[in-house]
């Protein structure tokens, strides 16, 4: 069949607080029948609206720094991005984070400026902001579509909505429905009652019942979709999200997924994947000196996942590092907790419940077990272990600095010597260096020191006296003997 027109995939981006889920929610209530049962994840929510009786499945893209692994998915799963710039503060951090994704993803954007309604709301400002990062926009220079909005009171959504049909015109999106889908997992999450559960993105193609979709080294049967509202449907066609569950493991959020016909296609498709996985470079060694801090990592879902991991390689030390030895989502399970014990691992558990059997099992073994809802917790838990797990730098400190002036006697490594005071205090004991022309030869111990013919502990003041030391290199005229102390840092 020809192919035809299909609607377009929105990714909606921008930094933190400037009014992403505002935007959303309002597009939700106002563009959508009654009977919606919201997005089918909290995390990357995926939903269709109908504008001008035009379909638009809308993708909200979390605006935390933390998770630009999924936002780089959501552009790329995307036709078109909307991108967000609150009028009370410009361009922001995340602002230019998100746009390098969407850059990186190659789709076109446009964009809103938000919050308009607020008291503090500079639009100019807002608008000059985008100038001096580069962003042109229409009638400044530029040709990127833009427009003034309040998800407060709804100013300006039908006209920014206009544009992105108007982008979406402009192009020309395809698909055949008659073909079997591919496309996008957006999201996979553990079901308690369905098992391994994956919300997808069709790009092309029909999703129907009665096949297997492969994704990565995951698969399941189709035995049934469901759509944004979570209601039962028979298919899911072009730019739809979907529901199937069962599959045989959780697959990756963001990968591609295609279908099977059967079983036994499905399982020499995903088999394959799983080679290939298994063919990547294995993990360094450890450096000389460096320390690591293993960890276990339970999420509620697979995006959170991988947004924590993302976060925890930013945290580093030059002399330890972070290793994620087990991931995955659901509850913190005796499994778990029994992975962390065999590995010296600490369990990090995000928007989970510990298993009663796996709480009791950590407290006995006194595994470290900590829970967070907040990612910069989180992060600021992590960065304090991996401080923690820091080996101590082995630094020296001199005590105290004598001249020889005569080697007497020598029996094995002990040697008896005589010496003349220079500074610090030299004590019996205490681990000295044989310094010569200003370089250390041997190291070894004081064994016993005289002065004035008398045995003494210590020798801290001017003059000469004897010492019996015990080192491996034999001491001569004008060596130096450095009493030291190791110390750590």
């Amino acid at each position: 069949m020809a192919r035809t027109s299909r609607p377009p995939i929105i990714a909606v981006m921008g930094h933190i607080d400037h009014g992403k889920s505002s935007l959303l929610d309002y597009i939700r209530k106002a563009n959508i029948v009654a009977g919606e049962a919201g997005g089918i994840t909290q995390h990357v929510a995926a939903y269709i609206a109908l504008h001008n009786n035009r379909p638009i499945t809308f993708l909200d893209t979390p605006g935390h720094e933390a998770f630009k692994t999924l936002r780089t998915r959501g552009a790329a799963a995307a036709d078109l991005a909307i991108l967000v710039v609150a009028a009370d503060e410009g361009v922001m951090p995340q602002t230019l984070d998100a746009l390098a994704a969407i850059t990186e993803a190659g789709i076109p954007y446009i964009i809103a400026i938000t919050k308009i309604d607020k008291n503090n709301a500079d639009v100019g400002h807002t608008k000059n902001s985008l100038i001096e990062h580069g962003i042109y926009i229409e009638g400044l220079g530029g040709d990127i579509a833009f427009a003034e909005i309040s998800s407060k009171t709804g100013e300006g959504i039908p006209e920014l909505l206009d544009l992105v049909l108007l982008a979406s015109d402009i192009s020309e999106l395809t698909a055949d429905p008659e073909a079997t889908a591919t496309g996008f997992v957006l999201e996979s999450t553990q079901d308690p009652k369905r098992g391994a559960s994956a919300t997808l993105i069709i790009k092309d193609g029909t999703l129907n019942l009665g096949s297997f979709v492969v994704a990565g080294d995951a698969y399941a049967p189709i035995r049934f979709i469901e759509d944004f509202r979570g209601a039962r449907v028979e298919s899911a066609g072009p730019s739809e999200p979907a529901r199937v569950s069962g599959f045989s493991s959780l697959p990756a959020a963001g990968s591609l997924f295609s279908i099977a016909k059967n079983k036994k296609e499905a399982e020499a498709l995903a088999k394959e994947h799983a080679g290939a996985l298994a063919a990547a470079p294995e993990r360094s060694v450890l450096a000389e000196g460096m320390s690591e801090l293993p960890l276990v990592v339970k999420a509620d879902v697979a995006g959170s996942v991988d947004a924590i991991v993302h976060e925890l390689k930013k945290i580093t030390h030059e002399r330890a590092e972070i290793r994620v030895i087990s991931s995955g989502v659901g509850s913190v399970s005796e499994t778990d907790v029994k992975t962390a014990h065999a590995s010296g691992a600490a369990i990090i558990a995000f928007n989970v419940s510990t298993d009663s059997v796996a709480s009791e099992l950590a407290l006995r073994d006194a595994i470290p077990l900590f829970s967070f809802s907040i990612i910069y917790e989180l992060s600021a838990k992590v960065k304090e272990l991996l401080d923690a797990r820091v080996p101590a730098l082995a630094g020296e400190q001199e005590l105290g600095r004598a001249l020889v002036l005569k080697a007497f006697s020598s029996s094995g490594k002990k040697q008896v010597l005589g010496a003349r005071y220079v500074s610090g205090s030299l004590a019996v004991g205490a681990r000295v260096k044989l310094v010569r022309k200003g370089e250390e030869i041997a190291r070894g111990s004081i064994g016993n020191l005289q002065q004035a013919r008398a045995d003494v502990k210590e020798i801290h003041t001017e003059g000469d006296f004897g010492t019996e030391i015990e080192c491996r290199e034999q001491a001569t005229y004008g060596d130096e003997l450095v009493a030291f102390v190791v110390t750590e840092a």
